[in-house]
């Protein structure tokens, strides 16, 4: 019964995905909202790369105070995340992959994932899709699976093998940790079926090369999926959910994790992200096309994808 009504509660105020229309193949004499030489976007994240939560820093210091904040809540991110979203960013997450469709044979990339909430999803669904079709028996195209976690901070990535080896994966040879950089990944061209950024591309210093990265590293044909805070367009909801974020989430950080600031930070920044129709085009002008993002909770979160095609 419980369960039902947390479903019911993520997605009661979902909304219809929203495509994006596809940029016209042929160049316009004018720019319009989809063309990549639009300039709102990039003024807007010339701004937005300079910024720590509300504070102004150089775009050096960023990367440092943001693996500053996780490298303090890594113990206590996933309790964390259960208190500050009542448990409902399992079942975004759950969302997220279901949208990633992962199959068996498949390279998959998570970003950000140091804590292998989204790779342990997306390896149960191969194994279950694996299993189904071969009455459990093992098959070439599974082995040939291969699912990287990349995360920047090693902390976050501790706390993710270690979860890896209470769940007995710690022996998978399709599941790899790696210490690297959304804006500067170290995997080959073209190499990668999917690729998933769940609650971490706002924190990245430049959100445009985190995008151009994602889409490099992706086949033809490869899916992008972000999960993400986003913004809420309900207007009473709206105002329930500044109190709640800005008075209670940094009281819960200051209690439970012992870190006041760093929760202060994580709502500021979800404030100075770029909302839903900002980032799709920001998406689009990376070069994925039928960009879509799908409001949850009335935009608390979103989830936006993209094919390389």
């Amino acid at each position: 019964m419980a369960l039902r009504a947390a479903r019911r509660l993520a997605f009661c105020s979902r909304q219809g995905r929203r495509l994006l229309p596809s940029p016209a193949p042929a160049p316009a004499p004018a720019p319009a909202p989809c063309n990549r030489k639009a300039v709102p976007a990039a003024a807007f994240l010339h701004s937005h790369a300079t910024s720590f939560g509300y504070k102004q820093v150089r775009e050096e210091e960023k990367s440092k105070l943001v693996g500053n904040v996780f490298s303090s809540v890594a113990s206590s991110y996933d309790l964390m995340n259960d208190l500050m979203s009542v448990g409902l960013h399992r079942l975004w997450k759950d969302r997220l992959v279901s949208k990633l469709n992962p199959f068996p044979g498949m390279k998959h990339l998570d970003v950000a994932g140091g804590t292998g909430d989204v790779a342990f999803r997306v390896l149960e669904r191969i194994k279950s899709v694996g299993h189904r079709a071969m009455q459990g028996t093992l098959t070439d195209t599974e082995e040939d699976t291969h699912i990287y976690v990349c995360d920047i901070n090693p902390n976050m990535l501790n706390v993710g093998k270690k979860r890896a080896a209470e769940r007995g994966y710690s022996g998978e040879h399709c599941l790899s940790w790696i210490q690297g950089d959304a804006e500067a990944l170290s995997f080959e061209d073209g190499s990668m079926d999917g690729y998933t950024i769940a609650f971490g591309i706002r924190n990245v210093t430049h959100i445009e090369k985190a995008l151009a990265e994602a889409y490099r590293v992706l086949k033809r044909g490869g899916r992008f999926l972000c999960l993400e805070l986003s913004h809420v367009d309900v207007p009473v909801f709206k105002e329930i959910y500044d109190v709640y974020s800005f008075s209670l989430v940094p009281t819960m950080g200051e209690l439970v994790a012992g870190d006041r600031q760093s929760y202060q930070y994580l709502v500021e920044s979800i404030r100075r992200f770029p909302n839903q129709e900002k980032f799709a085009q920001m998406i689009q002008e990376a070069g994925f096309q039928r960009v879509e993002y799908e409001n949850l909770v009335g935009g608390v979160v979103a989830i936006h994808s993209g094919l390389k095609l």
